[in-house]
C-alpha cells in the first residue's frame, strides 16, 4: 500500500532521509520509533504530500504519489495530480487542527462534502456514525473550544475517517494530551485498527502502544532504518545496539 523507493529528502544542505526503501502492506499497522530529528515525521509529511521528495519515488496503492506519468516517463507530480492522490490518505496531527468556527458535526462533514462530493445528508449520517464510534454523540453541536484535548483529538480522528482513507497517518497523536486522556485515545485507535482494513503508518513516543497495536516496528536514526521487525522482537530482543540504547533511554524516562 505504501512503497518508498530510494527516497532522499534534503532541506538545504541537510539530508534528513538517505536512500530510504521500505514497504507497508495493505491493512498493516507500522509504527516508526526513534529519537527526535531522525526523520520520522518527515516520512509522514512526504506521504501526506506536505513535502516533496528530493530524489526517489513514493508509491501509494500501486500508483506513484510523488510523481506522475507523462510522455511515457515519471515526472514530479503537479498540484492537480497531488490533490487527487491525497483523497486516499488521511492524517491525524499532534495538534488537532479543527476548524474553530464550526461545530463538531460540520468539522467532520466539511471534507466529504467538499472533496468527495457527498450530499449533506449522506455526510451527516456517516459523521454521526463516526462520532458514535469515538464516543462523542453528545458533543455534536459543540465548538472545538468547548471540548477537552482528548475530545478534540477524537473529533480529529472521526474527521480523518470520514474521508474514507485507505491510508491513515498518525503523528504523535497523544503528545498534546494530558496523561489521563492518552489511554482512551490509544484504545480507540487500537479498536479502529482491529476493525477496519485501513493501512496505518504511525509515529509515536508511546512505546507500550507501539508494542500492543503494531504489526511491525521500524527503528529510525539519522534518516535511515536501523531495525525493522515484529514488536516483540524489537522491544524484547533488538539486534542493534542503537535500538537498545534508544529503548533503554525512553523506557527509563517513562
Amino acid at each position: 500500500m505504501i512503497r518508498f523507493e530510494n527516497v532522499v529528502k534534503r532541506f538545504g544542505s541537510n539530508t534528513v532521509l538517505e536512500d530510504l526503501n521500505f514497504t507497508v502492506a495493505p491493512g498493516e499497522f507500522v509504527t516508526l520509533i526513534g529519537p527526535s530529528g531522525s526523520g520520522k515525521t518527515t516520512i509522514l509529511r512526504l506521504v501526506m504530500t506536505l513535502e516533496k521528495v528530493s530524489e526517489g519515488t513514493i508509491y501509494v496503492d500501486g500508483k506513484p504519489l510523488s510523481h506522475m506519468p507523462k510522455g511515457g516517463k515519471l515526472v514530479p507530480a503537479d498540484e492537480k495530480y497531488l490533490r487527487e492522490a491525497r483523497k486516499s490518505i488521511g492524517m491525524v496531527f499532534q495538534q488537532f487542527n479543527l476548524f474553530p468556527n464550526m461545530n463538531v458535526l460540520r468539522n467532520v462533514t466539511e471534507g466529504p462534502i467538499r472533496s468527495l462530493g457527498q450530499s449533506r445528508d449522506e455526510a451527516e449520517k456517516k459523521a454521526k456514525d463516526l462520532l458514535e464510534l469515538v464516543g462523542l454523540t453528545d458533543k455534536i453541536d459543540a465548538r472545538p473550544t468547548q471540548l477537552s484535548g482528548g475530545q478534540q483529538q477524537r473529533v480529529a480522528i472521526a474527521r480523518a475517517l470520514a474521508m474514507e482513507p485507505k491510508v491513515l497517518l498518525l503523528d504523535e497523536v497523544t503528545s498534546a494530551l494530558d496523561p489521563e486522556l492518552v489511554t482512551g485515545v490509544l484504545h480507540l485507535l487500537k479498536d479502529i485498527a482491529n476493525s477496519t482494513d485501513i493501512t496505518f503508518l504511525c509515529v509515536t513516543h508511546e512505546m507500550q502502544f507501539a508494542r500492543d497495536v503494531s504489526d511491525r516496528v521500524m527503528m529510525f536514526d539519522g534518516g535511515q532504518i536501523v531495525e525493522d521487525g515484529h514488536p516483540e522482537k524489537i522491544f524484547t530482543d533488538p539486534d542493534h545496539d542503537r535500538t537498545r540504547e534508544f529503548l533503554q533511554a525512553v523506557l527509563d524516562r517513562a
